[in-house]
């Protein structure tokens, strides 16, 4: 496995065990999907003020996933642009998954 494809699976795995126990790393559909009903409860109202902590730590978490998702998406372009233009790709741009995960 490459150094970019090592940094990926620490990535994705990262803060997503809570919940998600054994099912494995979020996709980016799933992760948006979750937020957006987390969003949705906390709309709602109606939840205790630990309930509401419980939420919001959760979506903070959930944009974390999502924003990593869509930088490694954005790598990925650039990568594949640098190519059609005859420029070297960036080493971490393999197109594998999210950066950055770990630095939020």
């Amino acid at each position: 496995m490459t150094q970019g494809a090592d940094a990926q699976q620490g990535q994705q795995g990262q803060g997503q065990q809570g919940q998600q126990g054994q099912q494995g790393p979020l996709g980016y559909e799933r992760a948006r999907d979750e937020l957006a009903e987390v969003v949705r409860r906390l709309e709602a109202g109606g939840t205790t003020l630990e309930e509401s902590l419980a939420l919001w730590e959760r979506g903070e978490e959930l944009a974390r996933t999502c924003q990593a998702w869509l930088d490694g998406a954005r790598e990925r372009l650039d990568a594949a642009r640098a190519r059609t233009d005859g420029a070297p790709a960036d080493d971490d741009a393999d197109g594998t998954g999210p950066r950055g995960a770990e630095d939020a």
